[in-house]
């Protein structure tokens, strides 16, 4: 059985890296299931699993990488512009090991308030990042505005729509620390 202590451990270690301190090791099929099996495991109220996962590996990241850049070159104002930014989205993908698509379906009834289906699938994420953190695979979660405009790239279905991209990748280094104010600045006891 897990101790609390060693979840605490977990939980504090979970940080964002990002996609230019990955190694170009590749993420096996079974390590990117578990994962994505961890997701299936968040809390879902009425149980709609809202969760869905769109993968990118191998030629794929070349295509997301051409996706994201074209985004960027047609959608910035010509004054906002940066080559050096436009390069940059254009190389976080190729950097990965492993890009996910974060997508949430509707439940079709619509009994479900989307904020809590919203809520489910960010505790799927949670899920990914601390299997990630457990298993030494860096990880973060972006919200460009070109993933809330991918329905067409992503071949999305009716009712569903895309919340960010998780980018994955080994990654040696120091340990990132972390910065959290104090919790009790936050309480209030009622």
């Amino acid at each position: 059985m897990l101790k609390t202590n060693e979840l605490t451990e977990l939980i504090r270690k979970r940080r964002s890296v990002f996609p230019h301190m990955y190694e170009q090791t590749p993420i096996s099929d079974e390590i990117l299931m578990e994962i994505l099996e961890n997701a299936n495991w968040a809390p879902t109220h009425r149980l709609t699993e809202p969760w869905r996962f769109k993968i990118f590996r191998g030629d794929s990241l070349e295509k997301l990488s051409e996706y994201l850049g074209d985004y960027y070159e047609n959608n910035t104002e010509p004054e906002q512009y940066s080559e050096r930014k436009h390069l940059k989205t254009k190389a976080k993908p190729l950097k990965s090991s492993c890009v996910i698509a974060i997508c949430i379906q509707r439940d079709e009834t619509g009994k479900v308030p989307e904020t809590e289906e919203i809520s489910s699938v960010a505790m799927a994420v949670q899920n990914m990042w601390l299997t990630c953190t457990a298993l030494g695979i860096g990880s973060y979660w972006s919200s460009p505005k070109a993933a809330y405009h991918a329905d067409k790239f992503l071949e999305l279905q009716q009712g569903e729509k895309c919340l960010g991209l998780f980018y994955m990748g080994y990654y040696e280094g120091p340990e990132l620390q972390g910065k959290r104010g104090d919790i009790r600045s936050k309480i209030r006891w009622m």
